[in-house]
């Protein structure tokens, strides 16, 4: 089975993090973290810097490693190593490939129909609170 590298930001501000809804492909509707694909020759950090940038026209500070998500989808396998991340100063986010985007708290994470592998992602991120 293939595998696909890939990294998300847990973006997060005033005690709230950030999703977004996928706007095309297999998945779209499906809500996830955002970020993308690892180029040859990228960091996961480097990744995320630029697939942020491309994304949202946002700038962030690419943090800690919160996990690696290793999940089997029916035709592929998925690699995605997850940082926390904020906002640069000043920065301002705007939806260049998704169809919406929200501020989520704890309690309000079950509210978006989140893509399966970032599902792991949320328990971690309830787990931790």
């Amino acid at each position: 089975m293939k595998t696909v590298k890939v990294v998300a930001a847990v973006i997060t501000k005033d005690n709230k993090i950030f999703a977004t809804q996928r706007g095309y492909g297999d998945f779209k509707d499906g809500w996830e973290f955002p970020g993308g694909k690892v180029e040859p020759g990228e960091t996961s950090q480097e990744a995320l810097v630029r697939e942020i940038k491309e994304e949202l026209d946002a700038d962030i500070i690419v943090g800690d490693l919160l996990t690696t998500v290793e999940y089997d989808y029916p035709t592929f396998h998925l690699s995605m190593d997850c940082f926390w991340a904020k906002l640069a100063e000043g920065t301002e986010m705007k939806l260049l490939e998704h169809e919406a985007a929200i501020w989520l708290s704890l309690h309000n994470f079950d509210e978006v129909e989140w893509l399966p592998a970032d599902v792991v992602i949320v328990n971690l991120l309830k787990e931790l609170n």
